[in-house]
């Protein structure tokens, strides 16, 4: 497995992430005069990260209406998923397959041994045999790489940020408590620009590891031009039929292996997963490395 010192760039960016968090109950705790809001946001966090430690899976899987297959209903997906586990040494996780014709996949679950593997319909039926097992090492590599838990936390984290920031910005809007000694255009700013930044951070979280899990699962199947040819189709996939941005399948949608949905110009911007041309250059330039 290739090393990407992800430990250290996580630790870094899940801190910052945790870091504007706990900014909003050191405000509040200035502006209300007491720490117990500092407390009281610490708490929230930790709460956040135990709930996606232990849930993530069943709410990844449950926002897609996802159902366990038997090896008899999805043979080439077991058989490509039993090859590639036995190669890394790793257990088989769960595989599911969604009712969804939107082209996707997608993995979960806080361990290798607690993991799951999702593909949806629609990928099953415009992918190949040999593209499809380039999407299953990716989603493979998210699991042995323990990306899963860290997008999970951190799109949990971010969400609550989110929240946090709305009421903020409403009771600074209805103006605060005026005998706070706080400053209501501070507080303002900070509820604005929170969830900009937390949005940002993760956004990083997530395009570090797409890039990652894409060189790492070509290196597990030994064929990057498989996962570059699925890219190509997904991308086409996804605009063609996209998933709808209900707030379940949002908070999801960072685990997949392409964005779900259609969006250009600011969102792009914002999207948790990097641009598909870049993927496909990289795993080509890989391609041509490995030929030589």
């Amino acid at each position: 497995m290739h090393n990407h010192f992800n430990g250290a760039k996580t630790a870094l960016l899940f801190g910052s992430l945790m870091g504007i968090f706990l900014l909003f109950g050191a405000v509040i705790a200035s502006a209300t005069r007491s720490s117990a809001f500092l407390w009281i946001f610490a708490l929230i966090g930790v709460g956040s990260i135990a709930y996606s430690y232990w849930n993530s899976d069943k709410l990844a899987i449950r926002s897609m209406k996802a159902v366990p297959v038997t090896e008899q209903q999805a043979p080439a997906m077991y058989r490509i998923v039993r090859e590639l586990s036995t190669k890394a040494g790793k257990p088989m996780p769960r595989l599911y397959v969604s009712p969804t014709m939107a082209p996707n996949a997608f993995a979960t679950g806080r361990n290798p041994e607690n993991a799951a593997v999702c593909c949806t319909q629609g990928i099953l039926q415009i992918l190949s045999e040999r593209e499809l097992r380039g999407v299953l090492g990716h989603e493979l590599m998210h699991v042995y790489n323990r990306d899963i838990l860290t997008g999970s936390v951190a799109a949990a984290v971010a969400g609550v940020i989110t929240s946090v920031a709305q009421m903020f910005a409403f009771t600074g809007l209805m103006g605060g408590n005026r005998n706070s000694g706080g400053n209501p255009i501070a507080a303002l700013l900070l509820a604005f620009l929170a969830p900009v930044a937390a949005g940002l951070i993760q956004m990083a979280i997530g395009r570090t590891r797409e890039y990652d899990a894409d060189e790492d699962g070509a290196r597990l199947t030994e064929d990057p031009l498989a996962l570059a040819s699925a890219l190509r189709k997904l991308e086409r996939g996804t605009q063609q039929a996209p998933l709808p941005q209900s707030q379940q399948l949002v908070n999801t949608s960072h685990l997949m292996i392409a964005n779900p949905f259609r969006g250009g110009g600011v969102k792009k911007l914002f999207a948790s997963h990097p641009p598909m041309a870049e993927r496909i250059t990289r795993l080509e330039g890989m391609a041509g490395r490995t030929l030589q």
